[in-house]
């Protein structure tokens, strides 16, 4: 049926056509959209629905950012329950924060867009010598995200709206000093504990599995051992590197590249300056910060009778320690590495000029320019190799997009092989083994979702076509095609018998650990005070003396009213631990330089907690109904 679709394209379309223009008429355009969107509501905001389809997208693509920031994260991880609910809850805090934006009528000015823009580091690291914006650069950087520069701004603009709707919690919160006492008194306090650990290591010894029970502990346990479906694919890929391979400069557009930009090739000129500082700070009182510019302009009078004298003045009056003994003297700066009242006055300045007096965050300047630098000029020579590179990517970059119509084509005409556009690509043919999840550590094309779903589609698993040309990255676009496919399989007891062994007897060590733990408990329980365990110590949060965690908080956690308290704790595959809590020692007081911190930690949960109800109390008004129930968490562990 495929070949037909691929033959007889034309009448295909006058088909689809024919078919599709009866559903506009009887439905109209939005019905037909409506009536095309897939999946369930999972979600509803003030009326505005959250449907399965959007959740997946949302999905997929937080995994995908995930994955390009911690390339060496399992994603598995990316993809239980636990982390899809995640992105729901987000699409749902997202439309919520919207849709309070517009109700309140928040917006956010162009020109708060504007500064907000300029101040994101990944937009000011695209500007120019000049100062101006790489158009071309953003339009890849934000194409990378799968939108426009008009979408990506409207993108922005929305955030910022939205954060305006829990600034005013969030900001306005403050922490009461006697919650926070009771909270840091909570916090540290030290309990002392006597505990008698019972190991599961110690059981692992004697324990000799039979044959027999390992069979019956694979077939209680078989869905442990299920083998991922697989495919051994052949790809290609083509991206910038792959487009410059064919592309060759030839001399004269070298040069005349060269001598186009030989200015901004040679970098950025430097000066040298000495100054006088008079220390004045932002926070000094007006009085103090106009005594200090007074004193600053008396040495300003002092440097211009006698310029051949301001090191000596420097030395003698200037309030900065680093430059003072070297006569003030700053060293060879560029333009971008001084603050701008002070670098626009060093370089509006001739060599042995002294400027009047600049005003800095830190107080009040008085500048002699000593020295300029100019910048070298590299040889064309020297310059070539670099130069070759940079045009090449220009045109790479030019030429990439008839490239990618070529590619694009090409596999989808020629769909049974990828030699073809290989061919007439000059393209390499790459070959790997894949699960429909990307491998722990996988980058590239191999990591990118969206590649692996459709290397697992029906055509290509099945018809082993190729998969239609696929973005998995800026400038990137790869097609694949299944040479092989293994489908989910259960692997045989004798494939994974070491494995089963070693888990059967890490089990039956912890249920031996637990049984004898238990039976300990229950000997001591009636001993009372006359319970033989060991000596006692002092446990505390932050300082558990190297003792599990969960035995630290069973300890922790004991009814202050119920001391003391003999209590089990199950450390599961650890083995168990029998502790009794003697009483609550002193707790240790914060360091004095900890404390201002704590406190302002303190505040920040505060608020954060404020801000969470705030939310909550949106979420009511805006009658908020999640038609997905939380996954539920897996105890690892019991008590």
């Amino acid at each position: 049926m495929f070949d037909f679709v691929r033959q007889h394209t034309k009448i295909m379309m006058g088909l689809l056509f024919l078919l599709i223009i009866p559903s506009f008429v009887f439905f109209g355009l939005e019905g037909y959209t409506r009536m095309n969107e897939g999946g369930q509501v999972v979600a509803r905001v003030a009326g505005s629905e959250i449907k399965q389809a959007e959740w997946d997208f949302a999905h997929r693509n937080e995994v995908q950012r995930v994955l390009a920031q911690s390339p060496g994260m399992d994603p598995r991880l990316l993809d239980s329950p636990e982390a899809k609910y995640a992105t729901l809850e987000r699409l749902v805090r997202d439309r919520v924060l919207a849709v309070a934006a517009d109700n309140a009528k928040l917006v956010t000015t162009d020109g708060r867009l504007a500064r907000a823009l300029q101040e994101d580091p990944s937009i000011a690291s695209l500007r120019k010598p000049d100062g101006s914006l790489d158009v071309e650069r953003y339009r890849m950087l934000v194409g990378a995200q799968g939108m426009t520069p008009e979408m990506f701004e409207a993108n922005v603009r929305r955030q910022m709206s939205s954060r305006q709707v829990m600034a005013g919690p969030g900001e306005s919160a403050f922490a009461v000093p006697a919650a926070a006492d009771a909270a840091f008194g909570a916090f540290l306090q030290r309990r002392e504990v006597r505990v008698a650990q019972f190991p599961a290591s110690d059981f692992v010894a004697g324990l000799k599995p039979t044959e027999a029970e390992l069979e019956a502990w694979y077939k209680g346990h078989v869905a442990q051992f299920q083998a991922p479906e697989q495919a051994k694919i052949e790809y290609v890929v083509l991206d910038l590197d792959a487009v410059k391979k064919g592309i060759t400069v030839n001399e004269s557009d070298l040069k005349t590249y060269y001598e186009q930009n030989n200015a901004r090739l040679a970098g950025q000129e430097e000066r040298r300056a000495s100054h006088i500082l008079i220390n004045a700070p932002k926070s000094a009182s007006a009085d103090e910060r106009a005594k200090a510019k007074t004193r600053a302009e008396e040495l300003l009078a002092e440097a211009r009778k006698n310029p051949a004298g301001f090191a000596d003045l420097a030395r003698k009056n200037s309030q900065d320690t680093g430059s003072a003994p070297s006569g003030g003297d700053l060293d060879f700066l560029a333009r971008s590495a001084i603050d701008k009242p002070i670098a626009d006055a060093i370089f509006s300045l001739k060599k042995g000029e002294i400027s009047d007096v600049v005003e800095s965050d830190f107080g009040y300047h008085v500048i002699q320019l000593t020295d300029i630098r100019a910048p070298k000029v590299p040889s064309f020579a020297d310059m070539r190799a670099q130069l070759e590179a940079d045009l090449k990517t220009q045109q790479a970059q030019r030429q990439f997009a008839e490239t990618a119509e070529t590619f694009t084509n090409t596999v989808y005409e020629q769909s049974d092989s990828l030699k073809p556009v290989a061919d007439k690509l000059k393209l390499e043919v790459h070959t790997a083994t894949v699960t429909p999840a990307p491998a722990a550590g996988a980058t590239g094309p191999l990591g990118n979702a969206r590649l692996l779903e459709a290397v697992f589609s029906a055509d290509a698993t099945q018809q082993k076509r190729n998969t239609e040309a696929i973005e998995t990255g800026t400038n990137q676009l790869v097609s694949a095609r299944v040479v092989e496919h293994m489908p989910a399989r259960t692997q045989a007891l004798a494939e994974v018998h070491d494995e089963v062994k070693a888990r059967w007897t890490a089990q039956r060590a912890a249920e031996l650990a637990k049984q004898k733990g238990e039976a300990q408990l229950a000997e001591w329980k009636t001993q009372g005070d006359q319970a033989k365990l060991p000596a006692a110590i002092t446990v505390a949060r932050d300082d558990p003396h190297q003792l599990p965690a969960k035995l630290i908080d069973t300890a922790l956690r004991a009814d202050p009213a119920a001391l003391p308290a003999l209590l089990g704790v199950d450390l599961a595959e650890q083995g168990y631990a029998v502790v009794r809590v003697e009483k609550i020692a002193p707790a240790k007081p914060l360091p004095a330089e900890a404390e201002p911190q704590a406190r302002q930690q303190y505040a920040q949960a505060w608020g954060a907690a404020e801000g969470l109800a705030y939310y909550n109390l949106l979420k009511d008004r805006l009658k908020v109904r999640v038609d997905v129930a939380a996954p539920t968490p897996q105890s690892t562990s019991t008590q």
